[in-house]
């Protein structure tokens, strides 16, 4: 069986390697100002092996929001669009990115005892403003699928 936390903490260590920023796992970070994402879980499903056997596969599906807002330290800051794309971006590369030459991941997911089948976009609802805050955000959503090493 595959536990989903040290999956959670892989996903969430990539994402804040590979972009050099804060990574939020459901909250935002703490001493953190904006850019940052914000990682969440949204589902989980097992499948593969009996109930008996302890070595069915498990993908998993984590919401990613860039948050792009106002920088306490400079007044008259706000969010943009532009910023949360280029995290959108970052994220996507992170994740997603393969080398031209080999075909394999860029950016290694390693978890101990477990093999990383595939990876890929499940969904982009795109992004979302809230004016009175100067907060802007994108969301994607990514898909892992794992197998016991």
């Amino acid at each position: 069986m595959i536990d989903r936390l040290p999956v959670s903490n892989a996903v969430a260590d990539l994402l804040a390697t590979v972009s050099g920023m804060k990574v939020g796992r459901g909250a935002r970070p703490l001493d953190a100002e904006p850019p940052y994402y914000l990682l969440d879980s949204i589902s989980t499903t097992v499948s593969g092996a009996p109930l008996a056997d302890e070595s069915e596969d498990l993908s998993v599906v984590y919401q990613v929001t860039a948050v792009s807002g106002p920088t306490t330290s400079t007044p008259g800051s706000y969010g943009s669009a532009d910023q949360t794309e280029w995290m959108a971006d970052k994220a996507r590369r992170a994740f997603l990115a393969r080398d031209p030459a080999t075909g394999q991941w860029m950016h290694a997911l390693t978890i101990d005892g477990v093999k990383v089948m595939g990876r890929s976009l499940d969904i982009e609802p795109g992004g979302s403003s809230a004016p009175p805050d100067a907060i802007i955000s994108n969301v994607q959503r990514f898909r892992f699928d794992l197998t016991p090493a």
